[in-house]
């Protein structure tokens, strides 16, 4: 799941080599944190969050088939 987020968020901006993620673990639950460039921050987030939440439906499709449940946070850089 890590990979698959850091893959869109490395498609979307112009500064693939400042994209971060971090994987925290507990239990069946999996939270990413996900930090950007600043200037990269509206790709990721789209208008009204649209691609974010673009994004974590994809991520919550690919937890349910591992049989864990899984957040996405972007982080203000």
């Amino acid at each position: 799941m890590k990979a698959l987020i850091e893959y869109i968020a490395k498609s979307l901006v112009e500064n693939p080599d400042q994209v971060e993620v971090r994987e925290i673990q507990n239990g069946n639950r999996i939270r990413l944190e996900l930090s950007v460039a600043k200037d990269d921050m509206g790709r990721v987030i789209g208008k009204n969050g649209r691609v974010a939440n673009s994004i974590r439906t994809l991520l919550r499709v690919a937890a349910e088939r591992d049989g864990v449940q899984a957040t996405l946070d972007v982080m203000e850089p």
